[in-house]
C-alpha cells in the first residue's frame, strides 16, 4: 500500500457471535391419579432470557406442562400441571475475540418454541414427555473495524486497486446471500 494511503480504527457495536441449537428433552410428570392412557399434553407459558456464559450464552427459562389423561379405567378424566425450569447452553458458532467483553449484550429468540412431540404412560404411573425447542443466539457489543483513509476524497478511489474486477462477482450464487442485509 502507499505511504499516502492510510488505515484508522473505528470503534462500533456489531453483531460479534452467533449460535442456534435445537434439543431434545423428556420430562416426567406424576399425576395424582395413576393414568390409563393420555388424551393431550402441550406446553404454554413459556418464558425465557439470554445471558452470556463463558464461550456460549444460556438460555434460561420456564414453562408449563399440561397433560389431560383418563384414570380409573377411562371413566375420568383430569388435567396435571407442572412448571419446568430449564437451562439450554447454546454454543457459539462464530465469535469475534476482538469484541469488548464489558459492552457484551445478548439476545435468544425461540425459532421453535417448546413443544410436546410424545407423551406416553410408564409403568409406575408417572408421564413422560418429550419435547423439542430450538433458539438461535446473538452476542452484539462494541468491536473495532480497520478503514482505509484516502486523502483528498472521492478523487483519492480512482488510484487505489481494491484488488477486484466486476467479473469477480458473476460466480456468485444469490441464493446463498443472507436474506437480513
Amino acid at each position: 500500500m502507499s505511504s499516502k494511503y492510510q488505515s484508522r480504527e473505528i470503534i462500533t457495536k456489531a453483531i460479534c457471535g452467533k449460535g442456534r441449537k435445537f434439543s431434545t428433552v423428556t420430562h416426567t410428570v406424576t399425576p395424582p391419579h395413576k393414568p390409563s392412557s393420555i388424551l393431550g399434553a402441550w406446553i404454554i407459558n413459556h418464558q425465557y432470557e439470554a445471558v452470556a456464559a463463558g464461550d456460549g450464552i444460556e438460555v434460561i427459562g420456564t414453562y408449563d406442562i399440561n397433560i389431560w389423561y383418563s384414570y380409573d379405567r377411562n371413566s375420568q378424566t383430569e388435567v396435571a400441571k407442572e412448571t419446568v425450569s430449564y437451562v439450554e447452553n447454546v454454543p457459539l458458532s462464530y465469535l469475534d475475540s476482538r469484541h469488548r467483553a464489558s459492552t457484551v449484550e445478548v439476545t435468544a429468540e425461540a425459532t421453535q418454541e417448546p413443544s410436546t412431540v410424545e407423551a406416553s404412560v410408564a409403568g409406575d404411573g408417572r408421564v413422560l414427555i418429550r419435547v423439542e425447542r430450538e433458539f438461535a443466539v446473538e452476542l452484539v457489543a462494541e468491536t473495532k473495524l480497520n478503514v482505509l483513509v484516502v486523502p483528498g476524497g472521492e478523487d483519492g478511489y480512482k488510484d487505489f486497486d481494491f484488488g477486484s474486477e466486476l467479473g469477480d462477482y458473476e460466480d456468485l450464487d444469490p441464493d446463498l446471500l443472507d436474506d437480513e442485509l
